[in-house]
């Protein structure tokens, strides 16, 4: 795809080849192929993203769970009290700032996550189904570079 000048207007560049809408396109599938089994588990997609970053990132505050999830602090507040009242996670006072919260996974939540994650691999492998290893580490990359460019925090 050539270069558009900023002026160009969407029906002349074309929803196919207008990244938000491609992107919003792919992950609403994305998500979409996940709705069973995360609701089979009690899970929603903001709920499922919550465990997921928890997964691999270690209590973090809720204000930069909110910025790892993309999910308004609002709505990630709500999902949080229900995973800590299904024993999914667990909120503690920060030691150096009470006001502050830590979220942390439990087992449950660990083990919850960990059987919808063959789920989420498997949606991930199909999205990239054809494309050549160095076409999909490219892919990420450009990803990558992207939210470095409109990123508003450092996380």
């Amino acid at each position: 795809m050539k270069d558009q000048p900023p002026s160009a207007r969407l029906g002349e560049i074309g929803l196919t080849n207008f990244a938000p809408y491609l992107m919003n396109r792919i992950m609403g599938r994305y998500n979409a192929s996940l709705r069973e089994e995360m609701a089979d588990l009690g899970l929603t997609t903001p709920k499922m993203r919550a465990l997921a970053v928890l997964s691999v990132v270690e209590g973090p505050l809720i204000r930069e769970l909110a910025v790892y999830t993309v999910v308004e602090q609002s709505t990630l507040s709500r999902a949080l009290e229900q995973l800590n009242a299904d024993g999914l996670v667990r909120r503690e006072a920060d030691s150096a700032d009470s006001r502050a919260v830590r979220v942390f996974i439990t087992d449950a939540g660990r083990t919850a996550f960990e059987t919808l994650w063959p789920h989420m691999a498997q949606a991930q492998a199909r999205m990239f189904r054809g494309i050549p290893e160095a076409e999909r580490a490219a892919f990420v990359a450009t990803l990558q570079k992207m939210l470095t460019n409109i990123r508003k925090h450092e996380i």
